[in-house]
């Protein structure tokens, strides 16, 4: 069956720093009657360049953006007041960032290694306005909200005490970024990177600059 040729078609943005993502589900996207991409960045300056000139209905956002955070993509969006819905599509653990993408202002997360198909329903899903995300996290989500023992709670990671600015570092640590190259990329001081290391080391029970670095390199390769 051919599609309607009248059939509304919402306007798409792909934000994600790998060039060979964002072609692969373009691809997936352009085979929808009822979407079409209408633009696509690597980082928060363009995603925002995109969002002012394309107007798009919803922003497939990624968590690594090439120089940025999609948290802080998520909350630059949203702090303009802008009627774009926003979807996290990452290859992170949900577990650790939906609520933080969530409570940021994004209507769901799917994660890279769930079935294409996946991406697509939760896209639909969001541009109604409703919220897309894992049973196990909209249960935890739900736990918390009422006031939950939490003993039907989705474990959590001690990473989970770090503020959304103190996961990013600690993140591009495990990256073997060194400090200088964190504060360029997140426009910060060197003393504030720092100053959110000695955070990290203590929120974590780490004891100096050698076991933080190795911890946060572990939690990069078992987590990507």
């Amino acid at each position: 069956m051919k599609p309607n040729q009248t059939m509304k078609r919402f306007r798409v943005l792909i934000v994600d720093d790998h060039p060979a993502v964002r072609e692969a589900l373009a691809l997936r996207i352009a085979r929808q009657p009822d979407l079409e991409v209408c633009g696509e960045a690597n980082d928060m300056s363009e995603a925002l360049r995109q969002i002012a000139h394309s107007r798009p209905d919803v922003a497939v956002v990624d968590i690594s953006l090439k120089t940025s955070s999609g948290i802080d993509l998520i909350k630059r969006i949203k702090g303009r007041n802008d009627s774009v819905r926003i979807l996290v599509w990452s290859m992170h653990s949900e577990s650790l960032y939906a609520e933080r993408a969530m409570r940021a202002g994004a209507l769901g997360y799917v994660n890279k290694d769930q079935a294409t198909d996946r991406i697509i329903e939760a896209i639909r899903r969001v541009l109604t306005g409703k919220v897309y995300l894992s049973d196990a996290i909209a249960e935890r989500m739900l736990h918390r909200a009422v006031g939950g023992d939490g003993q039907n709670e989705v474990a959590r990671s001690p990473l989970d005490a770090l503020a959304d600015r103190e996961l990013e570092v600690f993140r591009l640590i495990g990256q073997a970024v060194k400090t200088a190259e964190i504060a360029k990329r997140l426009n910060l001081s060197v003393k504030t990177i720092e100053t959110y290391r000695g955070r990290i080391r203590q929120k974590l029970d780490l004891g100096d600059g050698t076991e933080l670095a190795h911890y946060a390199t572990q939690w990069v390769l078992e987590n990507g």
